[in-house]
């Protein structure tokens, strides 16, 4: 009797299929809502998961600017930048960021954190699409919606 062989199969690059996803960001926690979507983009909610193939999904991303923080992190969460200069480290909060020009820099930061760096992560970050509005031009690509404060909720204790 011959044994059974267990064999994990790699995907290809050719062979992946990629799909859209909807979200809308409008009273979600920050944090959370960057896991969801970083797992998204690297793909590892597939079963055909491959960690050095870019296997992820699109995700479209509505609402960025209404995203919320816990706590007091809306005013004591900071920043850094650094211009390269001698004593040249800026700093920002997080409320300032939210109320500035560009909004949606907060959750794209914080899901950039979460994806690997090097040409993998890039390409992952470039199925990152964010909007402040309701309106985006992807309706082409008939984007899924996706329950993502449905998917945090399960998570957590007691809930």
């Amino acid at each position: 009797m011959k044994a059974l062989m267990k064999t994990t199969k790699s995907i290809r690059p050719q062979d992946v299929e990629k799909n859209w996803h909807l979200v809308d960001a409008d009273g979600l926690i920050v944090g959370r809502l960057a896991t969801i979507v970083a797992n998204i983009l690297r793909g590892k909610h597939k079963p055909s998961y491959t960690p050095h193939v870019d296997c992820g999904d699109h995700v479209v991303i509505v609402n960025a600017d209404k995203v919320r923080f816990t706590g007091n992190k809306l005013k004591n969460k900071i920043y850094y930048k650094h211009t390269g200069f001698p004593g040249g480290l800026k700093e920002t909060t997080a409320g300032k960021v939210l109320e500035g020009r560009f909004p949606e820099r907060v959750l794209e930061k914080a899901i950039e954190r979460m994806i690997p760096r090097g040409p993998l992560g890039r390409d992952q970050m470039r199925a990152l699409h964010l909007y402040n509005g309701t309106d985006h031009p992807h309706g082409g690509q008939n984007p899924q919606n996706l329950d993502v404060a449905g998917m945090s909720r399960k998570n957590k204790v007691g809930a």
